[in-house]
């Protein structure tokens, strides 16, 4: 990615994740224009679709950043459901309908599962899935073994740090984390921003679109440890499960959006 592009998304304002009205009309939308944009459509289908995609990622990253009004609001009109209801598979629609929350139980389910640990505890962040430690380390820990993964701040947050310094990109969501879901969510939401912008751009951008896909799928390609994070998460959630169903929906967008929703290398714009 060019310093120019780079430049731009430093320079884009982030969208509100608060305006759920919008976001969930764009959620509803986003599996069937995605599909027909990652076949080849105009470029404007394109650019609704890459918006759609980005309200996704947007709406996900409040979620896992214990935005509890943003996700109370999603759970009451349905659009979490709408979206999980699109999937070929599972995605855990059907937990998804619960109106019924609100943003202070939510607070404690979430507090519960990703900030304090305990019995119950679910570390959000990449480092702490790697299968091996970025360096040997002790711990007077319960939850960690010596010798073992699971430290903060490990090589997927340098890693994570290094993709999104490379575009002026600073995370608001993840306490700080790079490699925290949250962060990495949002990252995604503003590479699809930037996908948005430069296909409703009439100008020559073929090469800057190219590097924003690429590094899309970077992105994409470090979130494979959701499937071990979603079956955790399915563990210590058995009672409300809405949790559980988010971690579920978020892996099954991810894989999704890898195989069909960015564009090939070789898509014509």
């Amino acid at each position: 990615m060019d310093d120019a592009t780079a430049r731009e998304m430093e320079s884009e304002p982030a969208t509100d994740d608060g305006e759920s009205g919008s976001a969930s009309d764009d959620v509803e939308s986003a599996p069937d224009d995605v599909t027909s944009a990652a076949a080849g459509g105009p470029a404007g289908d394109d650019a609704d679709a890459a918006r759609a995609r980005a309200a996704v990622y947007g709406l996900l990253a409040a979620a896992f950043d214990g935005d509890h009004d943003v996700l109370a609001t999603a759970l009451g009109d349905g659009a979490l459901a709408d979206l999980a209801a699109r999937f070929p598979v599972d995605a855990g629609d059907e937990a998804l309908e619960r109106p019924d929350l609100d943003a202070e139980g939510l607070r404690i389910g979430y507090d519960n599962l990703f900030v304090v640990p305990g019995p119950h505890y679910v570390p959000p962040f990449a480092s702490a899935w790697a299968d091996d430690p970025s360096e040997s380390f002790e711990s007077d820990s319960p939850y960690h073994d010596a010798g073992a993964a699971g430290e903060l701040l490990g090589d997927p947050a340098a890693a994570a740090a290094r993709s999104h310094g490379a575009v002026g990109f600073e995370p608001e969501r993840g306490d700080g984390i790079p490699d925290h879901l949250a962060a990495e969510l949002e990252f995604m939401r503003a590479l699809c921003e930037r996908e948005a912008a430069l296909l409703a751009d009439a100008g020559d951008a073929a090469a800057e679109l190219a590097a924003v896909r690429e590094r899309q799928r970077e992105t994409v390609g470090r979130l494979g440890w959701l499937d071990a994070f979603h079956e955790a998460v399915e563990a210590e959630d058995a009672v409300e499960g809405v949790f559980a169903a988010l971690a579920r929906l978020a892996r099954t967008f991810v894989a999704w959006d890898a195989q069909s929703g960015i564009a090939a290398p070789d898509s014509s714009n």
